[in-house]
């Protein structure tokens, strides 16, 4: 029976945001997840990073899946040309969707939708329910401020060290790849 590939779930930005860094480095993960013979696993939008990291992924040749709750379906422009495309009640339901349909996280820049994406995956992690790495991609030094809110949270004594633990924290998409190197599929 043949192995399946590695899913990669992305979580980032329906905005590009103001620097340019961002939207490289989403086009560079989307190329790197078809280069690896990775599946994309995305919030299913057309717009913003998450658009340019689908776009890149299957003109590279990867094959993507998309997860969208039907209220966000304009607003986010559904792209419907993905190899799978799931239309969900709710936004739970689209993460969780997502998260089970991936063996491991990426954190892009994005704003409150990928912090609650990546804060809930992260709280499953320090409660034990999952194993999976969670990758957070510190473009440009994006996500200094939410590093450093993490460590206030271990400071203040509302989170053990092994927090920090749950998190690998990489610059760039040439070390997000060496870090994924050849984990298999969860």
């Amino acid at each position: 029976m043949a192995q399946r590939s590695l899913s990669i779930c992305v979580f980032c930005g329906a905005k590009e945001g103001n620097n340019p860094a961002h939207a490289e480095a989403a086009r560079d993960l989307g190329a790197a997840i078809a280069d690896m013979g990775a599946r994309l696993v995305y919030g299913a939008g057309d717009v913003g990073l998450m658009g340019i990291v689908a776009r890149a992924a299957m003109a590279a040749g990867a094959t993507c899946l998309g997860v969208i709750p039907k209220h966000l379906l304009d607003l986010e422009v559904g792209k419907r040309d993905l190899t799978e495309f799931i239309v969900t009640e709710n936004m739970h339901e689209r993460k969780m969707t997502m998260f089970l349909q991936s063996d491991v996280i990426a954190l892009l820049p994005g704003g409150a939708g990928s912090l609650d994406e990546f804060f809930e995956v992260l709280t499953w992690a320090q409660i034990g329910l999952h194993q999976k790495q969670i990758i957070l991609i510190n473009i440009a030094g994006y996500w200094g401020p939410l590093l450093a809110l993490i460590e206030h949270i271990i400071d203040q004594g509302f989170a053990a060290p092994s927090l920090r633990g749950l998190i690998l924290v990489v610059d760039d998409v040439a070390a997000f790849r060496a870090a994924v190197g050849d984990l298999p599929p969860a």
